[in-house]
């Protein structure tokens, strides 16, 4: 496993070491044919360099037979790339699937041959928050949405003509007001707030860290102007907490995209586990609120168990990654179908919407708003908007 267990995106890599320390004792009576199944990892120390160097280490110290990872816009392609250079192969998650493929420079002739892949899209996300708005106002008409975007590669691909977020949101019919993109991190967002204040714009959305979301929102505030509802989809997995000073959390009701909670009618395909009892199992045993991500970490496991449980020899690497591509399968993130697409190397995740609300248990918790896509879900609570 490629693991971030130091750096900016440590609170990523709680879920994946959890599930390590988990599932070793479950995995290691389980190899195929005779063969035994060892969990290693290695600390990609949340920058694309680690990463590389993560991917080397494990290859060349481990023998990997397969890496697995979750990470961020930068450490993601670094491990995919190293995999795909070093003929390894790589299974990862967590990453708007467009910006995976298209991103790092495949097409639809040309696809990965090392490297697969399980998330949602632009698209979907853009459907599940068109969703949010047009419970806004329930005229029925379409409202304007200012866009919050950087100018990084989730930006950059959710203003995508084509491909991105953008195209699926004016099919939809909304208006979109795009400022200039902003330099990640952002000193100051004043331009993006002027500019839907004079268009008068109820709704913003964005893919913004959380540093740059609660600096938007400030600075907003200290205007006189708030949107009446706010959608986010980068950082949203991670539950508000009050601050010190008793301050909002910038996540504090923004809208969001859900794809693993403990309420979704999934289960392991490695020991029936369900959703619901791995959060348990995951608050009691770390004492923390549970992650979104825990859900596709655990499938990570379950999907690199049955490539290498299904794969004509898994002592080869080629053979390994053959069967990941023919892989379908239900999870604990659902059913992940690589035959399937939308393109090579992809499967895609269901999404639900949901708000972060004032919970009973925890500070803040996940409201689901709406199911989407995902069949069996219950909706938990109402949109609340300004």
């Amino acid at each position: 496993m490629a693991v971030a267990r130091s750096g900016r995106l440590a609170s990523l890599g709680d879920p994946l070491d959890f599930v390590l320390n988990w599932m070793a004792p479950k995995l290691a009576g389980r190899g195929p044919g005779g063969y035994s199944i060892r969990l290693v990892s290695r600390d990609t120390r949340s920058c694309a360099q680690g990463a590389r160097e993560a991917v080397e280490e494990l290859v060349r110290d481990e023998n990997a037979a397969i890496v697995v990872t979750l990470a961020g816009t930068e450490v993601l392609p670094a491990v995919a790339d190293a995999c795909e250079a070093a003929g390894v192969p790589c299974l990862s998650s967590t990453f708007p699937w467009q910006v995976y493929y298209y991103g790092r420079g495949a097409d639809d002739d040309r696809p990965f041959e090392w490297t697969y892949h399980f998330c949602w899209g632009l698209d979907d996300i853009a459907d599940i928050f068109a969703d949010l708005w047009e419970r806004v106002d329930d005229s029925g008409s379409r409202k304007p949405v200012g866009c919050l975007w950087n100018d990084g590669p989730q930006g950059t691909w959710s203003r995508n003509p084509e491909r991105g977020f953008a195209a699926v949101a004016r099919a939809r019919g909304h208006r979109l007001v795009e400022p200039e993109p902003y330099r990640e991190p952002a000193t100051t967002l004043d331009d993006h707030v002027k500019a839907f204040r004079d268009d008068e714009i109820d709704i913003v959305t964005s893919a913004a860290t959380g540093r740059d979301l609660a600096l938007f929102r400030a600075q907003a505030a200290e205007k006189g102007w708030q949107p009446r509802l706010i959608t986010c989809s980068r950082w949203l997995a991670y539950p508000p907490s009050v601050t010190r000073g008793g301050e909002l959390p910038a996540q504090a009701g923004v809208g969001t995209l859900v794809y693993w909670t403990p309420a979704h009618p999934y289960r392991s395909s490695i020991d029936g586990m369900t959703a619901a009892e791995l959060a348990d199992t995951y608050e009691q045993t770390t004492g923390r609120q549970v992650l979104q991500p825990l859900g596709l970490a655990y499938a990570l496991l379950e999907v690199a168990y049955h490539a290498l449980t299904t794969a004509d020899d898994p002592t080869d690497r080629r053979s390994i990654a053959a069967a990941l591509g023919a892989t379908r399968a239900h999870t604990m993130a659902g059913l992940l179908d690589w035959t399937r697409g939308p393109v090579p190397n992809v499967a895609t995740v269901a999404l639900a919407g949901g708000q972060w609300q004032p919970g009973t248990r925890h500070d803040y918790e996940l409201a689901i708003v709406t199911p989407g896509k995902v069949d069996g879900l219950p909706v938990t609570g109402d949109l609340v908007t300004t």
